[in-house]
């Protein structure tokens, strides 16, 4: 981070201003260590490889630590050459490609790679993850002008309420201990007329959610030590990765393989093969590595912006599952 980023942060706990002590710089005057002190309450929080950390390293998300540091470029448009994220982004934000002059707060970053299309549009883009992911977006993008990376809790956001033009959170919600409260928390950074984006997994009923094979395992597979379940992931997608080529010629096939515990893009994203394989490693380890997994209906999440007194509702199937969009009144 940069002295002068320091401006958009305030303690969680007391909502106050933080000032910055004790810190290394490059001889880019950006800050690789020090601590932030809280102007009211005397709480310290650490700034580690150029990062603002307001939770500990270690936490319910190490397993996307883990996954977003050895897929840490996997996702990127820019590594693919397949614009896959910049088409997700703007279709589910349905925002502006210039949006100079406006913030932007990313709710669970990963990797980046929505934070390397947000920045492309000239906002201001504040960018958090609650798991030392952010260390992989750092690498990516940590160095922009108009980008700062926080490790912080989605609960307990050091950043001032009513202060954001936009927000969006993708790929996140189902993954927190408590969905509801999670969204509900996400409005009360947006300034009046600012504009909400988020998505959730789509919970299945009756056959279909007996057919989603992740969660006949999931009890035992998110107990298991990370670094040995990726392990075991990455070995069984290399064994199946030819089964899997076969089967997805059938019939269903595709669908066959997700039910295999195969992540398999085929025929759905124009990959190459060996990122098509990544893709598949790095989307079952995400299948079966998470603490929590709580997918919702369209109904659920559609109320839950009416709760939030969110206007322009729009509340829709789409490319995560279920995805919704408003407007702060």
């Amino acid at each position: 981070m940069r002295e002068d980023q320091v401006k958009f942060l305030i303690c969680p706990e007391c909502k106050r201003p933080l000032v910055l002590r004790e810190e290394k710089r490059t001889e880019k005057n950006f800050i690789e260590s020090g601590k932030l002190k809280c102007s009211n309450c005397e709480s310290e929080y650490p700034i580690v490889r150029y990062i603002p950390r307001f939770v500990s390293l270690k936490n319910y998300a190490t397993s996307f630590g883990l996954e977003w540091t050895k897929h840490a470029k996997t996702q990127y448009d820019s590594y693919t050459d397949v614009n896959v994220s910049e088409k997700r982004f703007f279709e589910e934000t349905k925002w502006s490609r210039v949006l100079t002059g406006e913030f932007i707060l990313e709710v669970g970053s990963g990797s980046g790679r929505f934070t390397e299309i947000a920045s492309s549009t000239g906002a201001i883009v504040i960018s958090m993850d609650y798991s030392y992911a952010v260390e992989a977006n750092y690498a990516s993008n940590g160095k922009k002008d108009n980008v700062l990376i926080v490790q912080a809790d989605i609960y307990n956001m050091p950043f001032r309420e009513n202060f954001f033009d936009k927000l969006f959170c993708f790929g996140v919600l189902q993954h927190t201990p408590d969905v509801k409260k999670s969204f509900l928390t996400l409005p009360r950074y947006l300034k009046s007329g600012g504009d909400i984006a988020v998505d959730v997994y789509r919970n299945f009923s009756g056959i279909k959610r007996l057919l989603t094979t992740k969660y006949w395992v999931r009890p035992i597979t998110k107990r298991i030590n990370k670094e040995i379940l990726y392990k075991i992931t990455s070995n069984y997608v290399k064994f199946m990765w030819p089964i899997s080529r076969f089967i997805n010629k059938l019939p269903y096939g595709n669908a066959i393989n997700w039910r295999l515990l195969v992540g398999d893009y085929r025929n759905v994203l124009n990959l190459k093969e060996d990122v098509l394989k990544e893709w598949a490693i790095l989307d079952t380890f995400d299948m079966l590595s998470p603490a929590y997994d709580k997918p919702q209906t369209i109904d659920t999440l559609e109320q839950w912006f009416k709760e939030a007194h969110l206007s322009n509702i729009d509340v829709c199937y789409g490319y995560n599952g279920i995805e919704g969009r408003g407007k702060k009144r």
